[in-house]
């Protein structure tokens, strides 16, 4: 579906472009904007390296398994359909914690673990459980101390204080995560109120003839033999 937007988005612009006369000033525009985006993808490169580095440093030493910890009953809370020792719960923890600290490259491998182990426990493996959602919202919005790249991108723009979002940074994803706690436990107590589906009926077995009698005579009735002398 987003390829379709953007496909359409492109088709729309170089139509009215071409319209006004300026299908130049497009190509142009598109050219700048490719080398534009060369140039800022290397200028991050150096700055990425260096915080993700420190990161990594970070997580050698243990925080992240720190953070898992105080996060354990949080992670009680917003699941109480996973089993306490279960490996989706340790994938969870590892999950929020590196998003936390603006490790998203170490943060999806652990959310596609934690998925997978979410998936083994759902009784109904076509539809998404709750736990599924909730996980999903989370890593969606979550709480971010240090946002890495946003401070990277002000940095190669020649920002005076690339850090200074940092603050607004938390506020907003603190909005944003609650939000999506909120929504998702509204969804639940919905979801729970519903009543369940009924269970597929078996096949029929048989012909027609079978079906026929079958309706015409209750299940499991005897079947009466009719003898000569009856007849007569």
């Amino acid at each position: 579906m987003i390829n379709w937007i953007w496909l359409f988005f492109i088709v729309i612009g170089f139509v009215v472009a071409a319209a006004n006369g300026n299908i130049e000033a497009v190509t142009k525009a598109a050219l700048d904007g490719a080398k534009s985006g060369v140039t800022v993808c290397f200028g991050l490169i150096s700055i990425l390296v260096f915080w993700l580095g420190v990161m990594r440093i970070a997580e050698d030493a243990g925080l992240l398994q720190k953070i898992a910890v105080l996060l354990r009953p949080i992670v009680r809370f917003l699941f109480p359909s996973v089993p306490k020792d279960h490996p989706a719960v340790g994938y969870i923890m590892s999950n929020m914690s590196a998003n936390i600290l603006g490790l998203g490259n170490a943060a999806t491998p652990m959310g596609i673990k934690a998925m997978q182990e979410l998936q083994k426990l759902n009784p109904n493996k076509d539809v998404a459980s709750p736990a599924m959602c909730t996980l999903l919202a989370l890593n969606t919005a979550s709480i971010t101390l240090i946002p890495t790249t946003l401070i990277a991108i002000r940095m190669n723009y020649d920002s005076m204080n690339p850090a200074e979002i940092v603050g607004t940074t938390l506020l907003a994803t603190i909005v944003s995560t609650g939000g999506a706690i909120i929504i998702d436990r509204w969804y639940r107590r919905v979801h729970s109120r519903r009543p369940p589906a009924p269970p597929p009926s078996p096949p029929q077995r048989g012909g027609e003839g079978a079906k026929r009698e079958g309706r015409s005579r209750p299940p499991n009735s005897p079947v009466r033999t009719v003898t000569t002398s009856e007849k007569g």
